[in-house]
């Protein structure tokens, strides 16, 4: 019996703002559901969308409102996708060295975690830049099977 293959795409564009992060996450979240993730999938992928647009408003447009956030989603029989674009200063992940982690958390003194927390919580995390199509940071969630 040939598997019935799905895929659903969906895009949505917010301004970069951190009182987007509410609506991004929201927007995600419903991917989520669709697709079929469990409760603990949904969490990492709105951890790790949220971390990555908190990311692309402090660092590649150096602030609130300095352009826009564009986020599709592509769910697919197997888990979903999500691509968030920007316009901003390129970001090159070899350029960020592996963090070292605090023995003591109580030390720890925040920030520099992010792209580390971000590929521990997805199945996949890429990074493309190029001038035409500015930052594009595709991240993947499958489902877990049983």
């Amino acid at each position: 019996m040939l598997a019935l293959l799905m895929k659903i795409s969906y895009t949505r564009i917010f301004p970069g703002r951190f009182d987007s992060l509410a609506h991004i996450a929201e927007f995600v979240i419903q991917a989520a559901e669709c697709a079929g993730l469990d409760d603990r999938e949904t969490y990492a992928l709105q951890l790790a969308v949220d971390e990555a647009c908190s990311n692309i408003i402090q660092h590649a447009y150096g602030g609130e409102d300095q352009g826009e956030i564009e986020c599709t989603y592509h769910i697919t029989d197997t888990g979903l996708t999500v691509m968030l674009r920007d316009y901003g200063r390129p970001f090159d992940p070899s350029a960020i060295p592996d963090p070292e982690m605090p023995t003591d958390l109580d030390t720890c003194t925040g920030g520099g975690l992010g792209l580390y927390f971000m590929r521990q919580l997805m199945d996949e995390v890429h990074f493309e830049f190029t001038p035409d199509s500015g930052n594009i940071l595709t991240m993947t969630k499958r489902k877990e099977t049983d």
